[in-house]
């Protein structure tokens, strides 16, 4: 049986399933929300630009199977929404369980709430709906995601 892509009427439909394959480590689903092209870029908090389906397959591959998983509450969306093209910015609001990299056995869980990151996705829409070709994720000091913006003319 062959995994069959999702189509996905809006970016933000496109967004939600994201989030959600992300907190359930599924891969497949994960990985069917990015648009199919060697062209896709994902950015890690402190980590390099990967480039391409297969490298950011296997990058997030390789974060699932150490067993921790995400608790992500999104927060103060900014969206530029455009015909073939939509920008979202938001806080990621990122909660680590299992398996602790400082744990002293499998058994040991840890559990650590990060501090927010702010991440920009940006979402195509082609012949399929819409697809993710950006996701670009950045630390930011905590008390950044309570900071009011100001408009200055």
């Amino acid at each position: 049986m062959s995994f069959q892509k999702p189509t996905y009427s809006s970016p933000q439909d496109a967004e939600a399933a994201f989030y959600d394959a992300l907190q359930r480590a599924d891969l497949e689903a994960f990985m069917a929300v990015w648009a199919e092209d060697e062209e896709i870029i994902c950015i890690l908090p402190g980590g390099p630009r990967l480039t391409g389906y297969a490298s950011i397959r296997e990058t997030w591959r390789r974060i699932f199977e150490t067993g921790r998983r995400f608790s992500i509450e999104i927060s103060q969306p900014v969206i530029l929404q455009g015909m073939l093209v939509t920008v979202h910015n938001l806080y990621e609001q990122i909660t680590l369980k299992g398996p602790s990299a400082n744990s002293k056995s499998e058994a040991e869980t840890g559990v650590g709430q990060a501090s927010p990151i702010l991440a920009t996705n940006i979402y195509i829409r082609g012949a399929l709906g819409w697809r993710l070709l950006v996701h670009h994720a950045s630390p930011t000091p905590p008390e950044a995601a309570n900071e009011i913006s100001k408009t200055l003319h």
